[in-house]
C-alpha cells in the first residue's frame, strides 16, 4: 500500500441477539434496537465472520467467486452496514450518550394524597418495604402545590407540544376536588401557551361515584384500575384497614365507570405476588367479567424475605403462564384480532418502535414525581422517600445538579453489569425502585431477573417477527 492509498476498512459483526422464525433468519441489533431479516446474500455474508473483521475487499472478492455479481454485493454491503448489521467498529459496548441537563419534562405524577383507604398487604407505600417518611409532610396536597408542580412541568418543557399530568397517590381519588381544579387550571394554562395535555388516573376503584365517573369521560381521562381478579383473589391483598376484602364494592363501581366513560381506555393493573399468581383465571375473568381495554400484569416489590414475595419456582410457573397468553396474542394478532394482554403491547411497541434505552424509564428524565409538599423525587415511587430527591415545587422548582447526578449515575453506561448483555437497549437494567427495596442501592443490577428478562423479550421478538411476516398489517397500531 502506497501513502497515497486509504486504509481498507475491516468489518466485523455488530452485537446481536439472532433468533431463527419459521425457517427464517432474524438478528436482534444491540445497540440500535432494530430487528433485521436475514436472507439469501446478506446470511452468507454475516456467516462469514466467525474468526474475526474481514475487509470490503475482501467480500467483494470472496463473493465474487461465489458467482455474485459485485454491484450486487456492493448492495448488500451497503444495506448492511447502514442497518448496523456490520460495523467498522472496534467492537465495544455501544450507549446512548446522556441527556443534556436541561432535558425537557414531559409528564409530572402528583401524589395527591399519601393517604389510601387500603390496606393491601403488599403496597410500596405502606407496606414493611415502604420507603417514603410522611411522618411531618401534610396529608393531603393543596391548590398552591399542584399549581406549582403544573407550572413547572410547562416551565421545563420546553419545545414539547403535548404533555401529561397523572394523578396517584395513596389513593388519588380521597382527594377529588383538588384533581378538579387542577385540571381546570392546566386546562387554562395549556391553552394560553398553546399546548396540549393528556390526564391520567391510577386508583383502587373504591369511590368512584357517577359525578367522578363524568369528570373523567370530560376530560379523557385514561384510568387504570388497580384490581388483582375475581373475588377470592382480590380479597387475598386488597383489603380495607378492618381486613374486609374490597372487591364487592368496587365491581359495581368498575362496571359504572365502564358504562359511563368511553372518550378513553381503562385498564386493569394486577400486582402479582405468591399467593395471587394465576395468571391466566385472573386476565379471562378481567376481560370477560369487566370488559377492560386492557390487563397487565406486574409482581409485588418486595424483599426477599416477605411472605408476598414470589420465589424463582413461581416465578417460572407465571413466565409459563405469560408465555400461553403471549402466543395467544400472537394467534390473535396473526387473525388482525385485539388481544388485551398489554404486557406484550408494551413490549411489541418497544421493539417495533428500535428503542435504544438510556435508561430504564422516564424516572428522573422526561418524568418526574411531586408529593403533597411539593418535594419532587424522580417518580412517584421515589416521592418523600430517603434517596432520588430532585427538589420542590414550591421551593425553588427543579434541582438541576441533584437531577443531573441522578442521570449520570443510573445511564446505561455507568451499569457495568448490563454492558454485554444483548437486552439492554429494553431493560437498560431495571427499576430503580426495586433495585433499592432489594439492595439498598437505586442503581444496583436486579440479577437474578436478568435470565427471565432475557427469555421474555427474546419470546416476543419470535411473536414480532412471526407477526411481521404472516400480518404485517397489524404492526401499523405501533407506528405512533
Amino acid at each position: 500500500m502506497t501513502a497515497c492509498e486509504p486504509a481498507a476498512t475491516a468489518y466485523r459483526q455488530s452485537e446481536h441477539h439472532r433468533f431463527r422464525v419459521a425457517d427464517a433468519d432474524f438478528l436482534y441489533l444491540v445497540p440500535s434496537g432494530a430487528v433485521f431479516r436475514l436472507d439469501g446474500l446478506s446470511k452468507e455474508i454475516f456467516d462469514a465472520f466467525p474468526l474475526g473483521p474481514l475487509d470490503r475487499g475482501e467480500l467483494v472478492s470472496w463473493f465474487t467467486e461465489r458467482r455474485y455479481a459485485p454491484d450486487e454485493i456492493e448492495a448488500i454491503l451497503e444495506e448492511m452496514t447502514y442497518y448496523d448489521v456490520l460495523t467498522s467498529g472496534d467492537g465495544r459496548p455501544k450507549f446512548p450518550s446522556i441527556p443534556a441537563g436541561d432535558f425537557p419534562l414531559q409528564r409530572v405524577v402528583l401524589n395527591l394524597t399519601n393517604q389510601c383507604n387500603l390496606s393491601c398487604g403488599y403496597c410500596y407505600e405502606y407496606s414493611p418495604d415502604k420507603i417514603a417518611i410522611t411522618k411531618d409532610k401534610p396529608k393531603y396536597m393543596t391548590d398552591p402545590v399542584a399549581q406549582a408542580a403544573i407550572d413547572t412541568l410547562f416551565r421545563e418543557s420546553a419545545g414539547r407540544p403535548k404533555l401529561h399530568v397523572t394523578f396517584f397517590g395513596g389513593e388519588s381519588l380521597l382527594n377529588f376536588p383538588l384533581m378538579q381544579s387542577t385540571v381546570a387550571y392546566t386546562d387554562a394554562k395549556a391553552a394560553s401557551e398553546g399546548k396540549a395535555v393528556d390526564y391520567s388516573l391510577t386508583t383502587n376503584a373504591t369511590l368512584l361515584t357517577e359525578e367522578i365517573a363524568d369528570f373523567l369521560a370530560e376530560h379523557r381521562f385514561g384510568v387504570t384500575v388497580s384490581i388483582d381478579g375475581d373475588k377470592e383473589l382480590h380479597d387475598r391483598m386488597r383489603v380495607f384497614h378492618n381486613g374486609r376484602g374490597s372487591y364487592d364494592v368496587i365491581a359495581p363501581k368498575i362496571k359504572m365507570l365502564l358504562a359511563r366513560h368511553k372518550t378513553n381506555s381503562i385498564g386493569a393493573r394486577v400486582t402479582l405476588s405468591s399467593g395471587v399468581r394465576h395468571v391466566r383465571r385472573i386476565y379471562d375473568h378481567l376481560t370477560q367479567e369487566f370488559d377492560f381495554a386492557g390487563v397487565g400484569f406486574s409482581p409485588a416489590t418486595a424483599s426477599p424475605d416477605r411472605l408476598y414475595h414470589i420465589g424463582g419456582e413461581t416465578m417460572d410457573d407465571i413466565l409459563g403462564e405469560f408465555a400461553d397468553l403471549a402466543y395467544e396474542y400472537r394467534d390473535h394478532a396473526l387473525k388482525g384480532r385485539h388481544h388485551r394482554f398489554t404486557n406484550v403491547t408494551d413490549t411489541l411497541k418497544e421493539l417495533h418502535s428500535g428503542v435504544s434505552k438510556a435508561y430504564t424509564c422516564g424516572a428522573g428524565l422526561g418524568m418526574l414525581g411531586v408529593g403533597t409538599s411539593g418535594d419532587i423525587g424522580a417518580c412517584h415511587r421515589f416521592v418523600d422517600a430517603p434517596v432520588a430527591q430532585m427538589g420542590n415545587v414550591v421551593k425553588g422548582g427543579i434541582d438541576h445538579e441533584a437531577r443531573r447526578e441522578f442521570l449520570e449515575q443510573h445511564h446505561i453506561g455507568a451499569r457495568p453489569d448490563c454492558h454485554t448483555c444483548w437486552v439492554r437497549p429494553v431493560c437498560a437494567g431495571g427499576c430503580y425502585h426495586e433495585s433499592f427495596i432489594n439492595h439498598g442501592n437505586t442503581s444496583a443490577s436486579l440479577l437474578k431477573q436478568c435470565d427471565r428478562v432475557r427469555g421474555w423479550i427474546d419470546l416476543c421478538l419470535h411473536i414480532y417477527a412471526e407477526i411481521g411476516m404472516g400480518n404485517p398489517k397489524f404492526l401499523e397500531r405501533f407506528n405512533d
